[in-house]
């Protein structure tokens, strides 16, 4: 059985018979293609054509979307990843501190 579901950039999808999501990352509609990159990082394109024969659902991201984007380096996805000093996490109360008058 065919699928309604119409292709949408930066929409999530999982595959009913595989357990897998994967993500659209582009729509060619001159070459009536549909790109997508699954959540292992892997890019595929696909025609109309096979996208309409995929089983598929709707799906929200992952709670760990970030292994599609490959954002590794990343620490809450933008900031660069900073060193820790054991102090920083015996002293949590001393993050702030009253200015002295």
């Amino acid at each position: 059985m065919r699928n309604e579901l119409d292709p949408r950039i930066d929409q999530w999808y999982a595959h009913l018979d595989k357990g897998q999501r994967f993500y659209v990352i582009a729509i060619d509609e001159e070459q009536d293609t549909v790109e997508i990159q699954h959540f292992d990082g892997d890019l595929e394109e696909l025609s109309l054509e096979e996208w309409r024969d995929l089983r598929i659902e709707l799906s929200e991201e992952p709670e760990n979307w970030t292994g599609a984007l490959d954002i590794a380096e990343k620490d809450d996805l933008g900031t660069g990843v900073t060193d820790t000093r054991s102090g920083d996490w015996s002293e949590p109360g001393e993050e702030y501190r009253r200015p002295n008058k």
